[in-house]
């Protein structure tokens, strides 16, 4: 080895002189330390200006001008008259605000609602305002402000069912809704759920025509029977005395 370091003396090993720094903190990537003024000037001179993006012409335009060019999209009118045949052939509208609520409780509540013969809607309020505008129902237009639902019936009848399920249900609450082509508010659908049935009032009604005219009839001949009943008394009285003997008499 000795004559090979000889003849090449490249080949000899050196050891560099190396020295090991260690930092004692640790570098905090999220909060870096601020540099240098000098090199925080150096680095805010050298950071590169792109071209801003040209602005759209439509965010100078007005809303009124934005919503002129919207253009109306017939899948709406569709479902608005979809809706309208809703109001128009239902005799129950019950009208709710959606708290958050997900969608496996939704659909058990649509489940059990349909069992009743009940149907759960929900709708947009634009669709909403262009269903029931110029009609009869403009004014249930305020109450779809915010997340609602809608529960349609054919059978007004059906409403202590609704109160019933929707009383499991608090993420529903009950704003209003149309009886009979009658907006009624909360408190009045719950007094008309609580109403008896329109057999037993009619049967109520035929009872009270009844009993008024047997006190009627019952009045009208009641001087009739009186003066029966003291004719009878009288007779009898007469016959009594008739029938005594002589000898009673004598007595």
């Amino acid at each position: 080895m000795s004559l090979i370091q000889k003849i090449l003396p490249l080949t000899r090993g050196s050891t560099p002189a190396l020295q090991f720094v260690r930092f004692r903190g640790k570098i905090n990537i999220q909060r870096p330390k601020e540099p240098h003024y000098e090199r925080a000037r150096v680095v805010a001179v050298t950071q590169p200006k792109y071209p801003e993006p040209p602005k759209a012409r439509s965010c100078f335009k007005s809303r009124a001008e934005r919503t002129q060019q919207q253009i109306e999209n017939p899948y709406n009118e569709i479902i608005a008259r979809e809706v309208r045949n809703w109001l128009d052939h239902s005799r129950l509208v019950a009208i709710f605000h959606l708290n958050s609520i997900t969608a496996d409780e939704i659909f058990r509540v649509r489940v059990q609602l349909h069992k009743q013969n009940l149907h759960l809607k929900s709708y947009g309020r634009k669709i909403i305002g262009q269903a029931v505008e110029g009609t009869r129902y403009e004014a249930i237009l305020p109450l779809f402000h915010s997340n609602h639902c809608i529960v349609f019936s054919p059978d007004h009848q059906r409403i202590g069912s609704l109160l019933r399920i929707t009383r499991k249900v608090p993420q529903m609450v009950l704003l209003g809704g149309i009886v009979e082509e009658t907006l009624l508010s909360r408190n009045e659908l719950m007094a008309y759920a609580q109403m008896p049935g329109l057999q037993a009032v009619q049967a109520q009604l035929v009872q009270t025509i009844n009993q008024a005219a047997g006190q009627l009839v019952q009045q009208l001949q009641a001087h009739q029977n009186s003066f029966v009943q003291i004719l009878d008394v009288h007779a009898k009285s007469k016959g009594e005395a008739k029938e005594t003997t002589p000898e009673e008499k004598s007595k």
